[in-house]
């Protein structure tokens, strides 16, 4: 950028003029990853509208499933599993979460309620 001196002063020539080629490849650019968090934000949206209708439909499927064996009077009641009553005659109830847990499937709150509602039911 050429620079004029005049009686003490400094002065840049050109000045906003140099500025534009750094402005034309930066907008694109600016306007590339606006789409871009606008579509990813879109895609996050979707996925969890999926998952809360995947949700809702399993949700179904089960009471209609509940309903299905109660009219049959089938004893849907869970197995209980030796290893986790081993567990908690022994005094771990964490150990016996877990290893619910490892076996089902299911979720922390799930097995931690389901392991407390075993040893009730078994006095342990």
């Amino acid at each position: 950028m050429p620079v004029t001196r005049t009686a003490g002063t400094t002065t840049m020539m050109g000045g906003m003029a140099d500025l534009v080629p750094a402005l034309v490849v930066l907008a694109p650019v600016v306007a590339l990853l606006g789409v871009f968090i606008v579509v990813l934000a879109q895609g996050k949206a979707a996925a969890a509208r999926d998952r809360a209708r995947s949700v809702e439909r399993l949700a179904r499927v089960e009471r209609k499933l509940d309903a299905l064996l109660r009219h049959h009077g089938i004893d849907a009641a869970e197995p209980e599993l030796p290893q986790i009553l081993e567990h908690l005659r022994q005094g771990r109830k964490i150990h016996a979460i877990k290893a619910y847990r490892d076996q089902t499937g299911a979720t922390l709150a799930d097995a931690k309620a389901t392991v407390e509602r075993l040893a009730a039911e078994h006095g342990l």
